[in-house]
């Protein structure tokens, strides 16, 4: 006994947009949406990544216009003081520097210089406005690169988030149209059966 293969299904690319006595008003409208859908997906993707990468380079830049660069002195040799335990190492090491504030007053803190600085070397450091000693602002190419990867992630992530309403309002048409379908065949099952019952 030989086995029938299984007739393979013909996937109809674009059936929508084609001339069909099948097809319904729900599935043009559909078809609308889904269109409309990555249209929209696409744009607001677009927007949010340029609206993210713009915000971080104005964060960058209004952090930069904070701080200020001050001239500090390490009074000591930095090469006696050990380096930092732990945590990213970037191979310099702790060392006390110190400057002369915009009032006059003469402050210390701690920074990471070069391993072997001598004592009287010159190092840039940023305060805030209260003084304080902060990281480096972020400036140049690496906040231009920072703010171009802040955008590229929030793009994509904004346009997942317009597709899957689509695909939510998508998928309450299809529940639709199914419910119709199972209402007509309801008219029009009883037909078919009076029918094949009538052959013969």
């Amino acid at each position: 006994m030989t086995r029938t293969p299984p007739t393979a299904v013909t996937r109809v690319r674009l059936w929508r947009w084609r001339r069909n006595p099948l097809k319904r008003h729900s599935d043009v409208v559909e078809a609308w949406i889904v269109l409309a859908g990555w249209l929209l997906a696409l744009l607001v993707g677009i927007v949010a990544g340029a609206a993210a990468a713009q915000t971080s380079e104005s964060a960058f830049a209004a952090r930069l216009a904070r701080l200020h660069p001050v001239s500090a002195v390490l009074p000591d040799g930095a090469a006696r003081t050990p380096a930092a335990a732990g945590g990213y190492d970037d191979g310099r090491v702790w060392a006390t520097v110190r400057w002369t504030d915009a009032a006059g007053s003469v402050r210390t803190d701690q920074v990471k210089v070069a391993p072997g600085a001598r004592a009287g070397s010159r190092v840039t450091v940023w305060t805030d406005p209260s003084g304080r000693v902060v990281p480096a602002p972020v400036t140049g190419t690496a906040a231009d690169v920072q703010a171009a990867l802040t955008g590229a992630l929030v793009a994509p992530a904004a346009g997942a988030l317009v597709w899957g309403g689509v695909r939510l309002l998508r998928g309450s048409l299809i529940r639709r149209r199914m419910a119709e379908w199972d209402e007509e065949w309801k008219q029009v099952g009883p037909r078919w059966g009076n029918l094949s019952g009538g052959v013969g």
